[in-house]
């Protein structure tokens, strides 16, 4: 049968363990050599049968970057080219990882939005691009968002070879990629002329400011891979 055959390739990412009632349960994988495997199905099996709420696996995508023609532009800031949502000002609608997820946005919840600011200064979102790369094309799309749209936005980025932006560190390496500019309400903007840094300048992060604060349903950002 096919389940007996495709068991023979089933690898076990997590051996049996004890789960406990009405939490979350975490386990860090540790499977023996197999940390750098790319995996394309999981199987999750219970024992002997009862309820799960989520199932929720972490890990790194894995591209292959020889799907892509030479001198294609590539959405780097896409989840599914491995882009990552590392650190925002502000989650309180909604996740930080919204803003790279595939298609437009369903609704304002499947949109990055944030609470109303009470204080001076933008709300942001850091990303970690899929890799480095210049800037060619920008998308900031506020589908759904009709009276909570922000007013204005801008774009940096940065090369770093370190993730961490708590606590404003590596605040003066970015630069503008895109100006303040106008926002208008459920509408994709596309920016080219836009764009600041010469196509010979390479990113590895950017940052989307919003001003003063909103929602933004998905944000897109097109280079070349270096």
């Amino acid at each position: 049968s096919w389940s007996a055959w495709s068991d023979l390739f089933m690898i076990h990412v997590l051996n049996e363990v004890t789960v406990d009632a009405h939490c979350q349960n975490i386990f860090e994988i540790n499977s023996e050599g197999n940390n750098d495997t790319a995996w394309t199905h999981i199987r999750l099996n219970m024992f002997p049968d009862g309820g799960i709420a989520r199932l929720r696996v972490y890990g790194e995508a894995d591209v292959n970057w020889d799907d892509f023609v030479e001198g294609e532009l590539i959405d780097l800031a896409y989840i599914k080219n491995g882009a990552k949502a590392l650190l925002v000002s502000d989650m309180f609608f909604s996740d930080k990882n919204n803003l790279i997820m595939p298609g437009r946005g369903k609704d304002m919840g499947d949109g990055w939005e944030t609470k109303r600011r009470r204080d001076p200064g933008p709300d942001w979102s850091i990303v970690k691009l899929a890799a480095q790369g210049n800037i060619e094309k920008v998308i900031v799309d506020t589908c759904h968002f009709k009276g909570n749209f922000p007013d204005t936005f801008t774009i940096e980025g940065m090369v770093t070879n370190s993730d961490d932006f708590t606590n404003a560190k590596q605040e003066d390496k970015w630069q503008p990629i895109i100006a303040r500019t106008k926002l208008y309400a459920h509408r994709e903007h596309l920016f080219i002329n836009e764009i600041i840094p010469a196509s010979t300048e390479q990113f590895t992060h950017l940052r989307l400011n919003i001003y003063p604060d909103g929602g933004i349903s998905r944000l897109r950002a097109f280079g070349k891979k270096r």
